[in-house]
């Protein structure tokens, strides 16, 4: 089994994400003219399915390894890296002052999907690369930008996120790394952190750590957290980074996926301290953390529609060829994808990795308005877009990821549960998916209590409204998509005026009802702008559109009702909860 980039389905939601006509010169994508997007979707597919893909496999078999210190990946990850930085991958979205390209976010979304359904656990590190140098970008000194920046967008280097400690995982205002100040202006770090992805590897001669941190005198929580860069080697007194910092990965992790991927305990200040150096101001590090954390969400978004697309594609390859039993009407032996509940399966998978690509990519949409537009208001009001969007396109992707996965190896059967065939790995791969850079039920509660309020609901109000259009204008299941829409308002007039204990009682029902109502309205849309460009693919998108309102939109007034009368069953239930 093997895995082909869509690249007229990435392109096409791309298009649709950018706005008609934007993909043109003079456009607001007008960098992406003239094939730029299709070349460069071309040449990140070829990387991914040449050099990527058959990595994939070995990286879960062999694994990292950890001795004495240093961190092994799998064989042919170093060699994959320096193709990787070689051609000029990491820099795509950053920006030009340090040899970034300066492309558009949503370029970016189409290659993060394609290079992650190939090799996951590989693609894993640069993503967390692509944060820290919005991070770095948005509140490092110049001094700090000019030594450290331009080498993480060359890929020269890489970089972490030290957030995690045990006992302080969601909760980040109970960390107990310290930071103590030096008398030079820069810092010194003591503590430990845990599952910190590619801590230590043997891929780049440099890693910059991105840790958070507290000052002895510090407010307590979350309001005393500060933000600091700590490189794994220092400059020596010919600037040479050859003097190692205080800090050292003590082990990795055995984990359930992802296996080629090291998974760090990292250790600071062993020997008097790592020498550690401010981003932003003291104690308003989280606030510059999330400037990281909001990117990286999206790319696991990204991730989750990568693997539930690859999953997809080996299960519609497999029922193609796989025979057994008689499809209604047949007189001999069929393919499985003759039956009617192997097609539901498939359908399910299809029209639902279709739901979450078009969520992430609008969402990297927006990251783009807010950046690119240069009128403030519309810029404001493309932010608190992304904002809004995001919880949604982390959660729903990452959980369509895990169904989709599961569903492939019920497509495959015992074969499925068979390592060999490759889809028990794509399952075990994408469990992370739901947990990390924020677990699910965590997003859900952003949603309901931050992000449906921000800006006095404005946002939320629009994106409501965005829908009903496109419900009213829908050429299919057009019932189906209004009462989906109208069930969200509902559900979303509720929480807005609910006490906090009934909305976080319905946050993760109120998150799925949001993606169900988003997505359908946005593959309806999909699929008339398609019937009007006569696309090729136009029937596919049609019926993809279809099957998910008649399927799964159809649930919306019930997840609505949930929100709404539900809260009761979850939080008096002391009986059942052993209380």
């Amino acid at each position: 089994m093997t895995y082909r980039a869509p690249l007229d389905d990435i392109l096409f939601a791309l298009r649709l994400a950018a706005g008609e006509g934007a993909i043109e010169p003079g456009g607001a994508y007008s960098d992406l003219a003239d094939g730029v997007a299709e070349q460069t979707l071309t040449e990140a597919a070829k990387f991914a399915e040449e050099i990527l893909l058959p990595l994939d496999k070995i990286g879960d078999r062999v694994g990292a390894s950890y001795a004495n210190g240093a961190v092994t990946t799998p064989p042919g990850w170093r060699e994959a890296y320096a193709l990787w930085k070689d051609g000029g991958w990491n820099a795509i979205a950053a920006g030009a002052d340090y040899g970034g390209l300066d492309l558009p976010a949503l370029l970016n979304a189409g290659c993060t999907e394609i290079w992650n359904a190939a090799n996951m656990a590989f693609a894993v590190c640069p993503l967390l690369g692509h944060g820290a140098i919005e991070a770095i970008e948005a509140h490092a000194s110049d001094a700090l930008k000019e030594t450290y920046l331009r080498r993480i967008v060359s890929g020269e280097w890489t970089a972490t996120m030290n957030l995690t400690e045990t006992g302080a995982g969601s909760d980040l205002g109970l960390m107990r790394t310290r930071a103590e100040r030096a008398g030079d202006g820069s810092y010194r770090l003591f503590g430990q952190k845990i599952f910190i992805t590619y801590g230590e590897h043997d891929l780049a001669p440099n890693i910059v750590h991105l840790v958070l941190a507290r000052l002895p005198d510090a407010p307590a929580g979350t309001r005393g957290i500060s933000l600091f860069l700590a490189p794994k080697f220092l400059p020596d007194e010919a600037g040479a980074f050859t003097r190692r910092n205080d800090v050292r990965c003590a082990g990795i992790e055995h984990k359930l996926g992802i296996r080629g991927s090291p998974t760090c305990t990292m250790i600071y200040g062993d020997e008097g301290g790592a020498v550690a150096f401010l981003l932003g101001a003291e104690n308003k590090g989280l606030a510059c953390m999330f400037t990281m954390m909001n990117n990286a969400r999206l790319a696991v978004g990204l991730q989750g529609v990568a693997l539930a697309e690859r999953a997809t594609q080996m299960a519609f390859a497999y029922a193609r060829e796989r025979k057994q039993g008689h499809a209604p009407g047949a007189k001999e032996t069929s393919a499985i994808i003759e039956h009617p509940d192997v097609a539901r399966m498939l359908l399910t998978m299809a029209s639902s990795t279709a739901a979450a690509r078009a969520i992430c990519y609008e969402t990297a949409a927006s990251i783009d308005r807010a950046r690119r537009d240069s009128d403030a208001a519309r810029a404001a009001a493309a932010h608190a877009r992304a904002s809004l969007l995001t919880p949604i396109a982390k959660a729903f992707s990452t959980d369509i990821a895990n169904e989709a996965t599961s569903l492939a190896i019920q497509v495959f059967g015992g074969m499925g549960y068979i390592e060999e065939t490759g889809v028990a790995q794509l399952m075990r791969d994408a469990r992370i998916c739901a947990i990390y850079e924020g677990a699910n039920g965590i997003q859900a509660i952003d949603l309901v209590t931050r992000k449906i309020r921000d800006s006095d609901g404005a946002a939320l109000a629009a994106e409501i409204e965005d829908m009903r259009a496109i419900a009213r204008e829908a050429e299919l299941s057009q019932e189906a998509l209004r009462e989906s829409v109208e069930a969200l308002a509902q559900a979303s007039e509720f929480l807005t005026k609910a006490d906090a204990t009934t909305a976080l009682a319905g946050a993760t029902p109120y998150l799925r009802l949001f993606a169900l109502a988003r997505g359908a309205t946005l593959q309806a849309k999909g699929a008339k702008t398609a019937m009007k460009e006569n696309n090729p693919n136009a029937a596919r998108y049609a019926a993809l559109t279809r099957f998910f309102a008649d399927h799964f939109a159809v649930a919306a007034p019930g997840l609505a009702k949930t929100v709404i009368d539900g809260a009761a069953s979850v939080n008096e239930s002391h009986a059942a909860l052993g209380e």
